[in-house]
């Protein structure tokens, strides 16, 4: 096995987390696997993975070696992209991360498209709440809600989401509906406590401006739980459209107070620091950003951070 094939090897241990599971990707057998890693220690002369009862884990010098060899076997990809021509259907593996409600109602449902587009593709779907460190986890795209404070990050801004204050129509019809901001201090609330969320708001209407903390038996830290706890009736809630998309057009959640203006979400396809975005990484966003705004898709810098985009009129994003 020459130098390129083995590190693509060690790099599909890594990632299938097994010497079996990169033979059955490669089609090959798991003793030349075996062989390929093994040969790739000895020539540099370092221990790269640690075998265990639980499986295979990089170590230090091991973790490095993949980022580096990952990024390799990329730039060899898009050699071959750019010499074939921009209508080449994209090949090998992408691993995105994205929130888990945000995946389910806006990701998941668009990926067979994307496959069909590139059957030579295969993608792996992080799916966390949590801001995940993208270089670790072998990110090579992450789309990303809210405010980003990590200045590091190289990232575009894709579009805006509207937030809304919204509960069931049977719990409005128990506790009453707010005609004001300072109405829903009377309220229950169900509070996401994650980044994005929290109690503390600020209404806007023209000139005027009410600062709002909102109290609450609940606090839950993944929007799936914030759905499931508005759907039972323990509080209404302040939240991105989107996720409540489906069910503010079928009226099972109604949105209130909407003379009032809360600030907007906006929504970032997000790359590993550090390194060019992938050909990969940057069809997959602009992919996502046609779907939820309805833009051509058009490829852009992934560098030039916070550029705008303008959203579609209506739904849950917006400009």
């Amino acid at each position: 096995m020459n130098r390129f094939s083995a590190m693509e090897a060690f790099v599909r241990v890594i990632e299938t987390g097994s010497f079996s599971g990169a033979a059955r990707q490669l089609r090959i057998g798991q003793p030349a696997v075996s062989k390929a890693v093994a040969q790739i220690e000895e020539r540099l002369g370092v221990r790269l993975l640690l075998r265990t009862t639980h499986g295979l884990t990089p170590t230090e010098s091991g973790q490095n070696f993949y980022e580096h060899a990952r990024r390799a076997i990329e730039e060899v990809e898009e050699a071959d992209l750019a010499a074939r021509g921009a209508g080449a259907a994209l090949s090998g593996r992408l691993r995105i991360c994205a929130a888990v409600t945000f995946a389910r109602l806006h990701i998941m449902p668009h990926l067979p498209a994307f496959l069909d587009q590139h059957p030579a593709l295969d993608v792996d779907v992080i799916l966390d709440d949590r801001n995940v460190d993208l270089i670790e986890a072998g990110v090579d795209v992450a789309l990303r809600m809210g405010s980003l404070t990590d200045s590091s990050l190289t990232a575009r801004k894709i579009g805006q989401g509207r937030r809304v204050v919204l509960a069931t129509p049977s719990y409005f019809a128990k506790a009453g509906e707010p005609q004001t901001p300072t109405d829903l201090l009377a309220h229950q609330a169900v509070i996401y406590d994650q980044r994005g969320g929290g109690a503390a708001w600020i209404f806007r209407q023209g000139s005027a401006e009410t600062s709002v903390t909102l109290k609450g038996r609940v606090r839950v830290t993944a929007a799936e739980g914030v759905r499931e706890a508005v759907f039972s009736d323990l509080g209404l809630t302040v939240s991105s459209a989107w996720m409540f998309a489906s069910e503010l057009q079928t009226g099972r959640v109604r949105a209130v107070l909407e003379d009032w203006a809360l600030p907007p979400i906006d929504l970032w396809s997000v790359f590993p620091t550090g390194r060019q975005a992938s050909v990969k990484a940057r069809a997959f966003a602009n992919f996502i950003e046609a779907r939820l705004f309805g833009k051509d898709a058009v490829e852009a810098d992934a560098a030039n951070v916070a550029e705008s985009a303008v959203g579609a009129a209506d739904g849950p994003f917006s400009a």
